[in-house]
């Protein structure tokens, strides 16, 4: 079937070529559209209100009107595949997908931090935040291994995971809107000042959307997290209970879940200092985490891929003849 196709040709692309360049990269074409607007909508940091509807309204109606165009650009994009041969629909729709996930992009640049830490501290700080939007500055050797695992446990989700449970759903539009929300809460769902400006209110939107749609994939990230892993940690009867309990921790009520599970599967501790600390009864991790938690994250990729192959077959069969 042309959607299954279509996913392991994308997922063929980008573990032999990467990522587009940038001119014809539609995330970055996203990232420059909320930029500019962004910059139109929130105000200088120090000059917010306390309760600013307006500026939330403006958030608001950009995003939809983001949103929106994406969507219409994947939906022509399908609409051009559907008058195509198969042949030709399959790279017709890998093309389009392809920028929508970026596992080797994500296992690169953590890899990238471990290397760079094994030459020097700074230049493992300078690697991270490539990766991550906090201070690196003070993170000693083992923090600085911490943010990069929880990066890519929370990445997994937000770069494969949900773009795959969004495809199989709606096809390349879900898939298309996902990478859109999540690029908007990247940029601008903050609880305050970020690069000059002030993002609570302009951004509460983008926050919440990326919420909703990550709500589910998140939570199946973990699970197949724990299924990756061998031997199981912990033993499936304590298993949901201590994720549960791990997962509450953070802030966000999505990225606790593949965080918790990595550093559950892993033995070890995520902490963000004053912010929160993921299984702080596990040992601090070691430069051979980083190896284990992309070599769980690289079983997850091909599981989540698998499962998704599985998924759109039964929607397929289950469908109208």
């Amino acid at each position: 079937m042309i959607p299954i196709a279509a996913l392991w040709l994308a997922l063929a692309i980008d573990r032999w070529l990467g990522e587009p360049p940038a001119r014809w990269h539609p995330v970055v074409w996203t990232g420059c559209y909320l930029g500019w607007i962004g910059r139109r909508i929130a105000p200088v940091a120090g000059a917010a209100r306390p309760r600013d509807w307006r500026r939330l309204a403006a958030g608001t109606l950009a995003w939809c009107i983001g949103a929106a165009m994406t969507l219409a650009a994947a939906c022509g994009w399908l609409a051009l595949a559907r008058r195509m041969p198969a042949w030709a629909a399959v790279p017709w729709l890998a093309l389009a997908l392809k920028p929508l996930l970026a596992w080797r992009l994500l296992h690169e640049e953590v890899q990238a931090v471990e290397t760079a830490l094994g030459r020097s501290l700074d230049e493992g700080r300078a690697q991270l935040a490539r990766l991550v939007s906090r201070d690196v500055a003070g993170l000693d050797p083992g923090q600085v291994r911490e943010a990069a695992i929880e990066s890519l446990a929370e990445n997994l989700n937000d770069s494969l995971v949900a773009p795959l449970f969004w495809f199989v759903l709606f096809g390349l539009p879900g898939a298309a809107c996902y990478r859109f929300a999540n690029t908007a809460d990247a940029m601008w769902g903050y609880r305050g000042e970020r690069e000059g400006r002030d993002w609570t209110w302009a951004g509460r939107f983008a926050a919440r959307a990326d919420d909703v749609l990550s709500w589910l994939p998140a939570r199946i990230t973990a699970l197949l997290l724990w299924l990756c892993a061998a031997p199981l940690q912990p033993r499936p009867g304590r298993a949901a209970a201590m994720l549960l309990r791990e997962a509450r921790k953070t802030p966000s009520p999505n990225s606790g879940w593949p965080m918790a599970a990595m550093a559950l599967q892993l033995g070890i501790h995520l902490r963000k200092p004053g912010v929160y600390a993921l299984h702080p009864e596990g040992r601090a991790p070691a430069g051979a985490d980083t190896a284990r938690a992309l070599m769980l994250a690289t079983r997850v990729a091909w599981l989540a891929a698998a499962c998704a192959t599985a998924a759109i077959a039964c929607l397929e069969a289950l469908g109208p003849a």
